[in-house]
């Protein structure tokens, strides 16, 4: 046993002494015009390192400080730039015939600058080009052509997105891992990708990609699942802050590209959602599940499906896109038919849709069928929208009007009954345009016009009311509305809207029933002051 354990200690100390020292008789810097030649002919781009390192233990080679250049078409400056380069090597060849068999890639710290020019090229295209073109060499004693390795990996990377020359702000991914296994430019490898998303959130993908496409690396096919965490809307850079657009999302779903058009599909889910400038986060998730179809070189696409939902109500979304330019313009259509108001309620505020003060909307459905239209900073919404058999709480119809008129008995209570509230509507950056308004209390009046709502609420509407059954009578018919109804106007804001009596419209309307002519020769002012008086308007001194 003496001896024997007295054999085991020499042998250990033996290959400690070999592990320590070969590192000092292998020159492994001689190498260095190697590795850099043969990344340079496998990459098409010059590659250059620093001091290397040969690590027993581990059985790989380090390089220090590694540069990957550019397209000269896109910048003189690195693509890539690496804290380190670790290439594992097959240790025995390199002992004893000083031969370098790379089985492993593994770049740590790389800043990444990906560009993509006008006509929708990427800095990245033509990497790896006239390796991809040609068989691996795979009789060479080094890195083979094409560059085939049993596993490429890259650690805690940063990789910055910029969208055209002369782009000032960048979207940045911190803390990028990818794991590839079996990696050729000749055949598919399966891969994984993790990252934090500019603004916060994660991503990460797991699949597969290639063979990489020789004449453009930017369109390899690529079939992976994707999933989404967190991401913040308003800070992704994404959006243009002008839309007002914000929240947080998540997404799962799938990604299949053939190389020319990609395929996506899956489930989204955003909270806090913010919609509109004026708008405030919504306390209702939205959920849309989706498939779309893009064209990688024309950069456009068509939103084949898009079912959006908050609780039961449901929303069709359809259309086409084009993300070529610096903002999405968008062609989409959006069709909604009796949807639960009170389901709806929570996404008021992040429309930036407000209602009187105190007010609030309970029951019945609402149906929508809108074209949406434009760039992203200045979309115009246009369609017929309905309400019916909703309630307005909160709200009494019959005191407003009370101010133009005198109603008598009429009652609405604290609370207005809607039977039906339809309109045309035009809503642009400019303001709410809202056309063939109709609105039918049944126990006060059926109330027409139309009018705007400016981006600071303001309001401007002339209509008309009818009042229903006895209430009109010879009060209609003394305002001179006749079957047009009693006109007045709605002025101040959507959160305190103030009804004025039209007394214009008013005297107008006697004066068509006179054909013009005033009994007695009583001025136009003087009829004017008595209608006014009459409506609870003082006359003018």
């Amino acid at each position: 046993m003496k001896r024997s354990l007295k054999w085991i200690v020499i042998v250990v100390a033996v290959l400690f002494v070999i592990v320590v020292a070969l590192p000092f008789l292998i020159n492994v810097n001689s190498f260095r015009p190697q590795i850099e030649s043969n990344l340079t002919d496998a990459l098409g781009r010059k590659v250059t390192a620093g001091n290397l390192s040969l690590s027993i233990i581990s059985g790989s080679v380090g390089a220090d400080d590694i540069a990957i250049a550019d397209d000269p078409s896109f910048s003189s400056t690195p693509f890539i730039r690496a804290k380190a380069l670790k290439v594992g090597v097959e240790l025995m060849p390199l002992i004893f015939s000083k031969q370098l068999h790379v089985t492993e890639l593994s770049l740590e710290e790389p800043q990444v600058v990906l560009v993509r020019d006008p006509a929708g090229r990427w800095n990245f295209s033509t990497l790896g080009g006239k390796a991809a073109a040609r068989p691996a060499d795979t009789s060479s004693s080094s890195v083979p052509q094409g560059l085939s390795v049993e596993k490429l990996t890259i650690k805690d990377g940063q990789v910055s997105i910029a969208e055209g020359k002369g782009v000032t702000k960048n979207h940045v991914y911190q803390n990028v891992d990818v794991s590839v296994k079996d990696f050729s430019f000749t055949s598919q490898f399966p891969f994984t990708l993790s990252a934090d998303l500019p603004g916060g959130g994660t991503l990460k993908l797991d699949g597969t990609a290639g063979p990489i496409n020789p004449n453009d690396a930017a369109v390899t096919p690529v079939q992976a699942k994707v999933e989404v965490k967190n991401l913040d809307l308003a800070k992704s850079g994404f959006v243009d802050p002008s839309t007002g657009f914000g929240g947080v999302a998540g997404f799962d779903g799938t990604v299949n590209s053939d190389g020319h058009t990609a395929h996506s599909k899956g489930d989204m889910a955003a909270n806090s959602l913010k919609l509109s400038p004026k708008g405030s986060p919504a306390k209702s998730a939205v959920k849309v599940h989706y498939a779309t179809d893009y064209d990688l070189q024309k950069q456009t696409g068509e939103l084949t499906q898009a079912d959006v939902s908050v609780g039961k109500a449901v929303a069709k979304l359809r259309g086409t896109f084009d993300l070529h330019g610096n903002l999405a313009v968008l062609n989409l259509k959006l069709n909604a038919d009796n949807m639960p108001v009170d389901d709806l309620v929570p996404m008021l505020p992040a429309l930036g849709v407000t209602l009187p003060s105190g007010s609030s909307l309970q029951g019945g459905t609402l149906s929508a069928d809108f074209s949406i239209v434009g760039p992203g900073d200045k979309l115009v919404i246009t369609g017929p929208v309905k309400l019916v058999n909703t309630k307005l709480t909160g709200f009494d119809m019959a005191s407003k009007l009370s101010a133009i008129m005198s109603l008598g008995a009429a009652k609405t209570g604290p609370d207005t009954a809607i039977q039906n509230l339809s309109a045309d509507v035009h809503v642009s950056p400019s303001g709410i345009q809202t056309q063939n308004i109709n609105l039918v209390v049944p126990s006060l009046a059926t109330v027409t016009g139309s009018g705007t709502v400016s981006p600071q609420n303001a309001l401007d509407y002339k209509m008309s009311a009818s009042l229903s059954g006895g209430l009109g009578g010879g009060l209609t018919a003394l305002a001179g509305g006749g079957k047009s109804g009693i006109p007045f106007f709605i002025q101040g804001t959507s959160s305190d809207p103030k009804f004025v009596p039209d007394v214009k419209g008013m005297v107008t309307g006697q004066l068509g029933k006179l054909g013009g002519a005033i009994p007695g020769g009583q001025s136009t002012q003087g009829l004017t002051d008595a209608v006014g008086g009459l409506f609870g308007k003082k006359k003018k001194q």
